[in-house]
């Protein structure tokens, strides 16, 4: 969807290598970000006001304009990240924790501010995402999924969508 695969920014001086974080799990919609871009903009969402975990997930719904919702088990491990990078600090609002980003996080976001930039400005228009192949194939599998479920009282849905998918397997393959 998003094109973050190879993109020069600095790294957190004790943090290494990205880790291996992605959303999109359980039918939630393809990968939209490499291993370390989203603790990135999640950085940046707490940067523009403190929040909940929850209330990421939905602001990054949004501003993807529907087309990437995270799971929780992307976020709340991104956000132990943060707080053990020393990037942000939490503090107990109810049973929720509210994450507020610190001194050091402004700084780390400040270094990194075109690569911050350049990911907001590509979640700003997903309207290029419906022509990504991670998105067609998604869409692809959801309509073969929804069109088979009644398989058993109609063989012949089931017959149609298995030649559709042979013909376009075989287009696929003959492309040069």
């Amino acid at each position: 969807m998003f094109k973050f695969l190879h993109h020069q920014h600095r790294h957190h001086a004790s943090h290494g290598e990205h880790h291996g974080l992605r959303g999109g799990g359980r039918g939630r919609g393809p990968k939209m970000f490499d291993a370390g871009a989203m603790r990135y903009i999640v950085l940046q969402l707490i940067a523009e006001k403190p929040r909940h975990g929850y209330e990421i997930i939905k602001e990054l719904e949004q501003r993807s304009g529907g087309a990437y919702t995270p799971s929780p088990g992307a976020i709340y491990p991104l956000l132990s990240m943060l707080l053990d990078m020393g990037h942000v600090v939490a503090s107990a609002d109810g049973n929720k924790k509210l994450h507020t980003i610190t001194p050091e996080g402004e700084a780390f976001l400040a270094e990194n501010r075109q690569f911050v930039d350049a990911i907001q400005k590509r979640m700003g228009d997903p309207a290029d995402a419906r022509d990504d192949l991670r998105t067609l194939m998604h869409e692809l599998k959801h309509a073969v999924i929804s069109q088979a479920q009644d398989f058993q009282s109609n063989p012949q849905r089931l017959d149609a969508i298995r030649a559709v998918l042979r013909r376009a397997t075989a287009e696929i393959q003959g492309l040069e």
